[in-house]
């Protein structure tokens, strides 16, 4: 459910990106525009298998901070010069994601998610933990914990 190959929609048409270009940076954004949050991993070469249909996108060059692919500098709707063997792919692994440094110093490996919020920018903190969603409690809540989280969610 985090990990695939990366297939947009455009025109009616559902189909692949090239990996020319494909880097981590690009994976950030697929992650972000996917509402997941983890340790984004940009795969090339048909990693998760070649599509079929149109590929619609090549030589994409995201900074990393582009809240969707859309805002991303890439080469015109269907202006490619790839094969399928090229598909790129995106883990977005919760799993593997940075320490979060939470209250009284204790550390918790995993991920974080906003929640409740306006816009995916904003909302309530949660974390996972033994296979559950939690809060998190605001004692001793700061600035500083809130920069974290959203650095480990990929706003800077």
């Amino acid at each position: 459910s985090f990990e695939g190959r990366v297939e947009v929609y455009h025109n009616g048409k559902w189909g692949t990106i090239c990996d020319d270009q494909w880097d981590d940076r690009d994976a950030e954004v697929v992650c972000r525009q996917l509402g997941l949050s983890g340790n984004p991993k940009a795969l090339s070469w048909a990693h998760y298998g070649q599509g079929s249909g149109p590929i619609l996108l090549d030589e994409v060059e995201c900074s990393g901070n582009e809240l969707s692919l859309d805002q991303c500098k890439k080469s015109d709707w269907g202006q490619q010069n790839c094969d399928h063997i090229e598909d790129a792919g995106v883990s977005c692994d919760p799993f593997t994601g940075t320490d979060l440094q939470l209250y009284a110093s204790q550390m918790w490996s995993g991920t974080v998610r906003l929640a409740g919020g306006r816009s995916p920018s904003e909302g309530r903190v949660e974390v996972y933990y033994n296979g559950d969603w939690g809060t998190v409690c605001d004692d001793g809540w700061t600035d500083l914990g809130a920069q974290v989280v959203c650095r480990q969610l990929g706003f800077r």
